[in-house]
């Protein structure tokens, strides 16, 4: 989850693609709050290990956009 704001979801498209290249962006579900002021995305990916979810969870986290990661 993060602001609803320009280039969000595309840019956490493309940090998973990075760590789960087989990803469609396509299937990315969004939400918008109430407000309309925050944006969830789901994404969901076919993991093949701990370390790639750990990886990809890392990623997430550090982004500057991205304020709550589930």
């Amino acid at each position: 989850m993060g602001a609803n704001a320009d280039g969000f979801a595309q840019s956490i498209a493309e940090l998973v693609c990075v760590h789960a290249p087989d990803f469609d962006a396509a299937t990315m579900e969004r939400r918008l709050s109430k407000a309309g002021n925050y944006l969830a995305l789901t994404c969901t990916v076919r993991a093949t290990s701990q370390a790639q979810l750990d990886a990809l969870y890392r990623g997430l986290t550090a982004h500057p956009m991205v304020k709550v990661v589930l």
